[in-house]
């Protein structure tokens, strides 16, 4: 959902910011890098209590993560192994922190709480794979009720809130089963429609039965035999013209015999 409706707008106001990153010798890799070494310090905050520091932490490795797409564009950087870099170390800081907070939940609170966020974890693998997957068959599986962005900002909510994060995981965990469902019900209607031909396959085809048939490969449709081409032996045509010459040449045998015939005395 944020993907469709703000993340045009939110590229617009960091690319300045792009821009000004641009001009250090910072590398979009160092940036990723960056925000996947901060989701260590976040997730331990989280799993010993201290979640508003955990929170501070979380905002802290999610803004390298916002940067490091405007810094590629800025530079013109942008790279299938950068592309791949980012989607990895997502999914490595979404573990990470939903690691600690299972940890915080196992210590702090008493029942089966702490499987919430390893079944969010779960789901959000699931939606990742879903996109990589439609993506690699050459679909669209974007969008959704709730990927990355709208988990990262429920999480903040819940780590600011501390009496909140567990009824919000809860909330987390229902969005994201939706979400799945979404993407794969957005990828089997894409599938199930027949393959577009590709760009001149029909010229083609046209092309092969104007051959076969004795026609020119010339352009234009209406021409026959063009570019000096020749019917192909044994084809409709050429059987047609051997009839005809045929014919034409045993009219005109006949009709000089009878002009002989008349000229006899």
């Amino acid at each position: 959902m944020f993907d469709g409706r703000f993340r045009a707008s939110v590229d617009r106001r960091v690319s300045p910011v792009g821009s000004a990153l641009q001009r250090t010798r910072l590398t979009p890799d160092h940036l990723t890098a960056l925000g996947l070494l901060m989701a260590v310090p976040t997730a331990v905050a989280i799993g010993s209590g201290h979640l508003l520091l955990g929170l501070l932490l979380l905002v802290t490795s999610a803004v390298p993560d916002l940067l490091d797409g405007a810094l590629a564009k800025a530079s013109g950087t942008s790279s299938v192994r950068g592309a791949f870099f980012d989607s990895v170390s997502d999914r490595v800081t979404d573990a990470l922190v939903l690691g600690g907070i299972a940890w915080y939940l196992q210590g702090r609170h008493h029942g089966k709480a702490f499987m919430l966020p390893f079944a969010i974890l779960g789901l959000s693998l699931l939606i990742s794979y879903e996109r990589a997957k439609a993506e690699s068959l050459g679909l669209s599986a974007k969008g959704g009720l709730m990927e990355r962005a709208e988990r990262v900002i429920v999480l903040c909510v819940g780590l600011a809130f501390g009496f909140l994060l567990v009824p919000l995981l809860w909330v987390m965990l229902v969005l994201t089963s939706i979400t799945a469902v979404q993407r794969f019900v957005k990828v089997w209607r894409q599938a199930s429609k027949p393959p577009a031909e590709p760009p001149g396959a029909m010229a083609q085809r046209w092309r092969a039965w104007r051959e076969a048939s004795g026609w020119g490969s010339g352009p234009l449709l209406g021409t026959r035999f063009a570019q000096g081409s020749r019917p192909a032996p044994g084809t409709r045509t050429e059987r047609r013209r051997a009839r005809m010459s045929r014919r034409a040449g045993a009219e005109g045998s006949g009709g000089a015999r009878v002009r002989r015939d008349n000229r006899r005395p």
